[in-house]
């Protein structure tokens, strides 16, 4: 399975990926502020990287639930800095940009990133599709049920995974049509997008049905505040072990980049998986 982007490509067919989340934002849930400033940013990126990131993934916005959109100018003000430290430490280190504003993807690609994480999957600016077909970017679907502001008010489906999965479908022919190869393509299925605590487990219990046109799924799992539920834990730092368990058990179901805040345990338990699953 092999995941092309615009530096390159990713060969996710035996080993899965971690995709270390940055937020340079103020108000994102688990870590909103603690990479706010550039210079404390590019460092925690590199200690991502050195922790056995593959990709790191930029976000300027907060899509927590209730969050409303900022302004494109200061999206690009707290992401390109970030972009720009990271290369020149680290020229080689795969860049995602996670954003839903053509603009800011254009501009983070023009600086060299190399995948654009949008969170609407082409549904928030009619320009995303185009960016990234010329770009030759490598592109993430994911799926949300609302807008952060709105998503977790009464989110409701018939079937949550046969619904997520139509609209995968949907979303490929759209990125199809603007001239994104397919070969470009990964898929999310938005945990804690518009979904419940039931929907949540059910996509992730049925994940293996989620898989379009044989393209990577990417989950993002880590730190959510299901996890308190599920696991009966209190605080954002007691969600590491369920966060860990689910790293390892959604790679045998078919994951193939994992987007956690934590990387050096959750790429421990990675590769404790796949020596598994993978002979060595």
């Amino acid at each position: 399975m092999i995941w092309r982007h615009a530096r390159g490509s990713l060969d996710l067919t035996s080993r899965a990926a971690i995709m270390g989340i940055l937020n340079v934002t103020p108000d994102s849930f688990s870590d909103g502020g603690r990479h706010l400033e550039t210079a404390a940013a590019v460092e925690h990126g590199l200690r991502m990287l050195a922790d056995g990131a593959a990709m790191i993934d930029i976000g300027g916005e907060s899509t927590r639930p209730g969050a409303e959109q900022g302004g494109e100018e200061e999206e690009l003000r707290r992401v390109l800095p970030v972009i720009d430290g990271l290369l020149a430490r680290a020229p080689e280190c795969l860049i995602s940009v996670d954003t839903s504003k053509a603009a800011v993807a254009r501009e983070a690609l023009t600086h060299g990133a190399a995948i654009v994480n949008d969170v609407t999957a082409l549904q928030g600016d009619p320009a995303m599709a185009e960016t990234v077909a010329s770009s030759g970017a490598g592109l993430v679907l994911m799926h949300m049920q609302g807008t952060p502001r709105t998503m977790q008010l009464q989110p409701y489906y018939e079937d949550v995974t046969t619904e997520v999965r139509a609209f995968f479908e949907e979303r490929a022919q759209i990125a199809d049509a603007a001239g994104v190869a397919s070969d470009r393509l990964a898929f999310d299925p938005g945990i804690g997008f518009g979904k419940t605590v039931a929907h949540n487990l059910t996509l992730l219990r049925e994940l293996e049905k989620l898989t379009v046109r044989g393209r990577p799924l990417v989950l993002g799992v880590s730190r959510k505040s299901f996890l308190s539920r599920v696991a009966g834990v209190g605080s954002i730092a007691e969600r590491l072990p369920p966060t860990l368990a689910l790293t390892a058990l959604l790679r045998e179901r078919g994951a193939r980049v994992l987007r956690v805040h934590d990387v050096a345990p959750n790429a421990a338990a990675l590769r404790t998986a796949e020596a598994l699953l993978e002979p060595i």
